[in-house]
């Protein structure tokens, strides 16, 4: 039985991961300098100055993953209607963003002798990741007791 806080931690995480899908639209919108400053590397935005369409096609197949995670949530506190392998996907998901957010321990682990070399984004990143990744096991926890 899904109770009111794990629909919510399961809304909650569908509104970031949207809001992820629409900050990629907006990379897509910004340019180049977006793709830099949120990490796709300068070959992407090399590739977007020259007028390559890879770059746009690669962002909008992340934002299409990241609007399918966000459903799955939603199916997961049951407002949408149960999409298929939803228990797979949604621990899936939940696996996939918490190892990202553990990352940050891997990135101030591996910089600790110069931790400033860690960009603040990526620390930010990984902190969004696990706490993305906390809201749907969270979510799963009272969805399949047994």
């Amino acid at each position: 039985m899904t109770t009111k806080k794990q629909i919510i931690a399961f809304k909650i995480a569908a509104i970031c991961l949207f809001t992820i899908a629409a900050l990629h639209i907006a990379i897509i919108i910004g340019g180049p300098a977006w793709y830099i400053y949120f990490g796709a590397g300068d070959k992407m935005a090399d590739m977007a100055t020259s007028g390559s369409w890879y770059p746009v096609w690669i962002t909008l197949f992340v934002t299409l993953i990241f609007i399918i995670m966000g459903l799955y949530a939603l199916s997961g506190a049951k407002i949408i209607r149960k999409l298929p392998l939803l228990r797979t996907g949604l621990f899936t998901i939940a696996a996939i963003f918490i190892l990202r957010g553990l990352a940050v321990l891997h990135q101030t682990i591996w910089h600790f002798q110069n931790p400033a070399s860690v960009p603040i984004r990526d620390i930010v990143f990984s902190i969004v990741a696990l706490i993305i990744g906390i809201l749907y096991a969270y979510g799963i926890v009272g969805r399949w007791k047994r």
